[in-house]
C-alpha cells in the first residue's frame, strides 16, 4: 500500500534538476531542528531523525554539516510554516507547504503559479487537506514482516500498513507515532539505510490524468511550484504512472 507511488515521487525529487531544491529544503529543516535544541544529534532526537531523513534522500554529508554548523554559529534566521491548498487540472488536488522568512512573498509566488495554470486555483484552508492523511513512511531493506510487526507492537506504534516488495519493506504509521516507529525499526535492525524515512501526506483517493492537456498543465504547475524558493514540500493526489 502506498509504496510504489511514493518511491516514484522520491526518485523524481532526486533528479539532477531537483538536487539544489532538495538541499535547500533540508538545509532549512536541519537548521531549525538544530537551533531549537542542542546542535548535537546524540542529544537532540528531532535533529537525529531529520539527519536520517536527509540521508535517506541522499543529501550529502557536507550539506548536513553546514546546516548544523550554521545553528552552532548562532545565526539568527527565523522561518515560518505556511500551507496553501488548491485544485489543479483534471480533478487534481495539491497541498503546498512552505518554510519561509516572508509569508507575503510565499503566498504571492504560490498564487502566481496557480493563476498561470489553466484550470487551477487556490482554495481556502482545509478545502483539500481534509481528504489527506498525515502518516509516517519508512522504506528500507528488510523482509520479515512478522518480526517487524512484533517490534512495532512492543513500542506501541499505531501501524497502518506493512508490506514487502523486491526485498524492500514499507512501513506506514500514524503521524504521531513516527518517532516511536523509527525507534522500533532501529531497535530491531540497528543502523538502517533508509530509502525513505519521513512524515508525509497521502490522499485518501487518487486520480489519473488521462487528458494530455491536463497532464501538461499539471506538470507546468508542479514545475513552477518547485521553482519557488520558499516551497518546502508539495503533496498531490495524482497517481504517478510509468
Amino acid at each position: 500500500m502506498g509504496r510504489a507511488h511514493e518511491v516514484r515521487a522520491a526518485s523524481m525529487a532526486k533528479t539532477a534538476a531537483m538536487k539544489s531544491k532538495l538541499y535547500s529544503r533540508f538545509g532549512k529543516e536541519l537548521y531549525i531542528a538544530a537551533k531549537n535544541g542542542v546542535p548535537d544529534p546524540d542529544m537532540n532526537l528531532a535533529l537525529k531523525r531529520k539527519i536520517a531523513e536527509a540521508k535517506s534522500n541522499q543529501v550529502p554529508a557536507d550539506v548536513i554539516k553546514r546546516a548544523i554548523d550554521k545553528a552552532k554559529g548562532g545565526t539568527d534566521e527565523n522561518y515560518d510554516e505556511a500551507r496553501y491548498e488548491g485544485f489543479g487540472p483534471g480533478n487534481s488536488t495539491i497541498i503546498v507547504d512552505c518554510l519561509t522568512d516572508n509569508t507575503n512573498r510565499s503566498f504571492t509566488n504560490v498564487k502566481t503559479a496557480f493563476n498561470k495554470t489553466r484550470n487551477a486555483k487556490l482554495a481556502n484552508a482545509g478545502a483539500v487537506s481534509f481528504n489527506y492523511e498525515n502518516v509516517g513512511l519508512f522504506v528500507f531493506p528488510y523482509e520479515d514482516e512478522e518480526a517487524m510487526l512484533d517490534a512495532m507492537m512492543e513500542k506501541e506504534v499505531d501501524v497502518q500498513d506493512i508490506s514487502v516488495e523486491d526485498g524492500k519493506m514499507t512501513v506506514q504509521t500514524s503521524f504521531q507515532d513516527f518517532g516511536k516507529a523509527q525507534d522500533a525499526i532501529e531497535s530491531l535492525l540497528g543502523e538502517v539505510e533508509y530509502d525513505m524515512c519521513e512524515t508525509t501526506m497521502l490522499p485518501n483517493e487518487y486520480v489519473e490524468l488521462t487528458d494530455p492537456e491536463d497532464q501538461e498543465q499539471y506538470q507546468r504547475l508542479l514545475d513552477m511550484l518547485n521553482e519557488v524558493e520558499d516551497v518546502n514540500k508539495v503533496y498531490t493526489n495524482v497517481k504517478v504512472t510509468d
